[in-house]
């Protein structure tokens, strides 16, 4: 079979890179041609182009690059009919994925399956009519979207959470603390983590604030940073220098976060990551026009959380700072709670553990797989 994958962002490329593993154990012919990464990559098959040229986030940066993304999205539409795939596979990203969805189906009539559904229940509720009549398999992987789908009459299945997946097979589980600080040269110091976003605006938006409000832990901790999967490590120099001491780490996220003390998190896959490996966290995240942001949360969003673990629990487990919450002194007095109440911090983490129960077991790329290959089947 004939398998074209549309991914725009890291978390995307690693859980279609773990779907693109189950399908290829089901279908040993499969071929795969694909908008993605480097994971992806990996599992053989054809890159057309890497989301690094695609990433662009904000209302700004879109109405900047839009002659980008639109001569992206016009060569994507020719690559697929040229092609001719059996399926064509979206990865969240809809604002590209969607009118993607419709040629394949006005033009090319080649089935269409999504995995990691659009976050229509969070606003532009209006969406869940084109994902009814331009995606024939919706394969989400948070549960309460069942129930929000289910209201509009839209069939969908829940496969679980690939995160968990992502969890349990990441690499070195069992490694202990003193092996990580040998492994890359640091400290022998208890890790605050510092994870500020997947792309370059998130970034420097975030990381800032961030480094700032950890300066007065400084004695206690070393301060690490995650470093985003694409982005180049020059990137990171210039906050490096201005906020010393502190280590950027590449290409060892878990590793970082099984070992340390607390985080800070922006939105995102990376909250949900966090809580599965039993790390407190504070979820941070600046935006432009703080005060219009939070109104627009208010009154024009339809979520109470921005946040995956609050979300997925249906309360505040962790604490959300992000428009006029977003200050150093927020973060701070949050990461003093979480460091150091031991009775905040062992409430978070067992909250963390409900959570779990209701993501379910792992497997969901292999149940992800085992839907769309069977399709393909009928």
């Amino acid at each position: 079979m004939r398998y074209y994958l549309v991914v725009g962002e890291a978390s995307g490329d690693l859980h279609a890179s773990n779907l693109m593993q189950s399908l290829r154990e089901l279908d040993k012919d499969a071929d795969f041609r694909f908008f993605g990464g480097d994971l992806m990559q990996s599992k053989g098959g054809t890159l057309v182009k890497h989301y690094r040229e695609m990433a662009y986030m904000g209302i700004i940066p879109v109405i900047l690059h839009a002659q980008t993304i639109l001569r992206n999205l016009d060569f994507c539409k020719k690559d697929i009919a040229a092609y001719k795939p059996d399926v064509v596979i979206l990865v969240d990203y809809p604002g590209f994925n969607l009118k993607v969805a419709r040629y394949v189906k006005e033009k090319l009539h080649i089935p269409v399956h999504y995995y990691i559904s659009p976050k229509v229940w969070a606003w532009k509720e209006y969406r869940v009519k084109s994902l009814k009549r331009y995606v024939d398999e919706m394969l989400c992987i948070l549960p309460f979207e069942v129930d929000f789908f289910r209201k509009h009459q839209y069939r969908v299945h829940y496969v679980g959470n690939p995160t968990v997946d992502a969890i349990v097979n990441r690499d070195q589980p069992g490694e202990s603390f003193d092996e990580f600080v040998s492994a890359h040269n640091i400290e022998n110091k208890p890790i605050i983590a510092l994870l500020a976003g997947s792309r370059k605006q998130e970034i420097a938006s975030n990381l800032p604030a961030m480094l700032e409000a950890v300066k007065g832990f400084a004695d206690g901790y070393q301060i690490i940073v995650a470093g985003a999967p694409g982005i180049d490590p020059l990137f990171y120099k210039e906050f490096e220098n201005s906020f010393p001491p502190v280590r950027v780490l590449f290409n060892c996220t878990y590793r970082i976060l099984a070992q340390a003390d607390a985080a800070l998190v922006t939105s995102g896959t990376a909250t949900l990551e966090t809580a599965l490996l039993n790390v407190p966290q504070v979820v941070c995240y600046r935006t432009p026009l703080p005060g219009l942001t939070w109104l627009g949360f208010k009154y024009i969003l339809h979520t109470p959380f921005i946040s995956l673990v609050n979300l997925i629990s249906g309360r505040e487990v962790v604490k959300e700072l992000f428009a006029k919450k977003f200050t150093v002194d927020h973060i701070r007095t949050e990461l003093k709670q979480l460091l150091h109440v031991k009775s905040y911090r062992q409430n978070m983490l067992n909250n963390y553990k409900e959570m779990q129960v209701k993501l379910g077991e792992p497997g969901a790329s292999r149940r992800a797989a085992e839907i769309i290959y069977s399709q393909l089947h009928l």
